[in-house]
């Protein structure tokens, strides 16, 4: 079958809740994919940042492979031989006492949300169902109805009331506002430190710090976002680092299974994750062995590999590049690391055209926020492979 038919058969029978560009992927391997036409293109989006390590990795595919011959589930009603050691590791690697596993990112940020309010509650002493969590204009944190509930974007509401009630929204990046908005019935402050589906957006230089300091002085949980950012994307292991700040809660998925299975979890200490007693929550895939030992080696193949440290040094290149690269289409280049945005004028005709231009020459990236393109390659992409793809970039920037 060619990409045409397969097309076909997917807008007949799947629900049209996405609008992917047209390319039928059937293999990969690193930064590279190829189509069922046999076509190649160099991967500049990574699965949203879930392919840090590269598309089947051998290490992490063969961890896959040997885990999946042992035993694959146990539900966390029995004790598996994984996820203590995923616990352990993951702990020492971050620098927390307790991490909860769970599988998608929006699973995670539920449990997040969960554990703030109990905390608030049982901690902070907040009247009973009275909690509030501030978050952020234009976040992402997933689809859920109690995570749109504190989404601004109005798409992502329409026709899903009635909300869930609870949540704060302030600017972006303005420390005052998050100290105009807590009030004794606080419990949680929610960040994204760099705003993946907003646009590649990160805020002021010391935001964090700031913010990291008037959650101390209000006794309000600081809860990062790095599902996206997070796990070498931004240049660091934390995008938080850059702000020297130490959250109550990390949020991570995507990369911490390389692609391979869905795997995320929440980071915090004892006094916030041990507000949880059995039964207060949980998941039955949640933990399971498979996804715990793919998790501990898509961590090995970051550290050992030395991916983050990858993405800092070609992150600020492949940037510097699309600086100079900039025509007069292009309003703005930023981000951190190799999480990249090209904001450009609104005049341009927007991001999608130059997206699919950039698809017919080999690349394949996404447009985010109409007006953006976002260029987050595997983290094991080479100078060579950047400056092969800057030379296409260049001419579709420059394209009328």
């Amino acid at each position: 079958m060619n990409s045409n038919e397969f097309i076909a058969i997917e807008e007949q029978y799947g629900a049209h809740n996405y609008h992917p560009l047209d390319v039928v992927i059937e293999r990969g391997q690193g930064v590279w994919v190829w189509d069922v036409d046999g076509k190649k293109y160099l991967d500049c989006l990574a699965a949203y940042s879930a392919v840090n390590q590269g598309h089947c990795h051998p290490r992490i595919i063969n961890a896959l492979k040997a885990q999946a011959d042992k035993i694959t589930l146990t539900s966390r009603a029995f004790r598996n031989d994984q996820l203590p050691l995923l616990c352990k590791e993951l702990c020492e690697l971050t620098g927390y006492q307790m991490m909860l596993p769970m599988n998608s990112g929006a699973e995670a940020v539920e449990t997040a949300l969960k554990a703030a309010r109990k905390w608030g509650y049982k901690v902070k002493g907040i009247r009973d169902g009275q909690a509030e969590i501030i978050a952020c204009a234009n976040n992402f944190a997933g689809r859920t109805i109690s995570i749109v509930s504190f989404s601004t974007e109005e798409q992502y509401k329409d026709g899903f009331g009635p909300f869930t009630p609870g949540f704060t929204i302030i600017p972006y990046g303005d420390a005052e506002a998050l100290e105009k908005a807590i009030t004794p019935e606080t419990a949680a402050f929610f960040v994204e430190p760099i705003q993946g589906e907003g646009g590649v957006v990160s805020p002021p230089d010391g935001y964090l710090k700031s913010v990291e300091e008037i959650c101390r002085k209000n006794n309000v949980l600081f809860v990062t976002d790095e599902i996206q950012s997070g796990l070498g994307r931004s240049g660091k292991l934390f995008a938080h680092y850059y702000d020297a700040v130490r959250p109550d809660m990390v949020i991570i998925g995507k990369a911490l299974s390389g692609g391979c299975y869905p795997v995320s979890a929440v980071l915090a200490d004892k006094p916030v994750l041990g507000v949880f007693n059995p039964g207060d929550h949980g998941s039955t895939f949640g933990g399971n062995p498979l996804g715990a030992a793919i998790a501990r080696e898509s961590l090995r193949v970051l550290v050992e590999e030395k991916l983050v440290e990858n993405s800092f040094v070609l992150g600020n290149y492949f940037r510097e590049k699309l600086i100079e690269a900039s025509s007069q289409h292009v309003k703005t280049v930023r981000g951190k690391g190799l999480f990249i945005g090209v904001e450009l004028y609104p005049g341009a005709g927007g991001a999608r055209r130059f997206c699919e231009a950039l698809m017919q020459r080999g690349i394949l990236c996404k447009e985010t926020h109409t007006h953006v393109i976002r260029f987050a390659p595997p983290l094991v992409i080479t100078k060579e492979e950047v400056d092969w793809a800057l030379v296409h970039i260049r001419e579709v920037l420059s394209m009328e």
